[in-house]
């Protein structure tokens, strides 16, 4: 039942919350029956319709057996009057594909099978090592919104009708945005809001991808802008990364509220937002070094932030940084982002000889 769809829907949840009667008024405008032993009753779009949110905890109540799903855009930001089903839900946030899944969705699943076979033992034929970067740049330009994956992957063929036909489809989702600042800011004003989103591709290609108001809002302070970062940050559209000037735990007592990375949520949707062109993505030659390493950083903060629910940390000292850190069962995993093939591992080293770190990762294009 999408609630945006059909805006009637929402009257069946003025009264009775009873889910015996909505489950039967349901049966009678969808002309069919629900079997609560069997079926999947999902409520769309229920951010729109507030006590149908309130509803979750007497269908948990009176009527367990039925399995709900309820969906909604920004669900993080949205708040209502209505009470909510605090305790009787289960919490599942949903991300982009991921770049295996990406893979799984365009049939390249020998390559898949070989990647998920790897190990720190392995190593990798340069053909095969070359193929990946290749499709590591589609992920790139195409990111991991179903929509978008879906109409890429039944035009690949084509490869520039594909990529136009997907930055079709990225500008109209960023436009969706949009439009849902204004309608769901509440008390936070959408213009700065839109400031910020915007402002997102160039902060990530400064060399220091520190954020900075004013590149925002003009003349603009962090105090101005915080509680858009907030908003930003809860619709789960960026990632914020505090900055820290320790490597010592918990990462959290050495962040100060303003210094901080905006990271965006989907590497196809940044590149439709920085308006860079698919086909001089695709003919990068070096696709890391590429908008001063922001693509690759990102793509690494999506893919930790797809395993770890928890904050990412950066690092910075003097000239040293560290672009992420992870606590692991009480270690410091200092993790470098590199632009290309090669590069000193300086800040990495600084790090690990400061702080002893047990574990230095370096991510980059260098093969296995």
């Amino acid at each position: 039942m999408n609630f945006q769809e059909n805006s009637d829907l929402a009257s069946l949840f003025e009264g009775s919350l009873s889910p015996q009667a909505i489950v039967q008024s349901l049966e009678i405008i969808l002309d069919t029956n629900i079997n609560p032993e069997t079926d999947l009753l999902i409520f769309d779009e229920v951010q729109d319709c507030p006590r149908a949110l309130t509803s979750v905890k007497y269908f948990y109540e009176k009527m367990p057996e039925l399995a709900l799903c309820c969906a909604g855009s920004l669900l993080g930001v949205v708040h209502t009057e209505a009470s909510f089903p605090v305790g009787k839900v289960n919490f599942l946030d949903l991300h982009p594909l991921s770049f295996t899944e990406f893979l799984g969705a365009i049939k390249e699943t020998k390559l898949l099978d070989f990647l998920l076979d790897l190990n720190s033992a392995s190593s990798i034929p340069e053909p095969i090592h070359n193929k990946l970067l290749d499709l590591l740049k589609e992920y790139f330009i195409v990111g991991g919104m179903p929509e978008v994956v879906d109409v890429y992957r039944h035009h690949r063929d084509q490869r520039l009708t594909a990529f136009k036909l997907v930055r079709e489809v990225q500008q109209d989702l960023l436009d969706a945005y949009v439009r849902d600042f204004s309608k769901y800011a509440d008390n936070v004003r959408s213009d700065r809001i839109l400031a910020v989103f915007a402002s997102i591709p160039s902060q990530l290609a400064k060399e220091n991808k520190k954020f900075i108001a004013s590149k925002a809002l003009s003349g603009g302070r962090y105090s101005n802008l915080q509680s858009a970062v907030d908003w930003l940050e809860g619709t789960g559209l960026v990632a914020k990364v505090p900055i820290t000037n320790s490597g010592e735990l918990p990462f959290s007592t050495f962040t100060q509220e303003n210094r901080f990375k905006l990271y965006f949520f989907d590497t196809g949707l940044l590149g439709a937002l920085a308006q860079l062109s698919p086909n001089a993505l695709h003919k990068e030659t070096d696709l890391f070094a590429t908008f001063k390493g922001a693509f690759c950083e990102n793509y690494v903060a999506q893919e930790l932030r797809y395993t770890d629910t928890r904050t990412l940390y950066s690092w910075m000292n003097n000239t040293s940084e560290i672009e992420f850190m992870r606590e692991v069962d009480g270690r410091v995993l200092p993790i470098e982002v590199k632009s290309g093939k090669s590069g000193k591992l300086k800040s990495l080293n600084v790090f690990a000889q400061k702080y002893g770190a047990a574990y230095r990762t370096r991510i980059s294009a260098r093969n296995l």
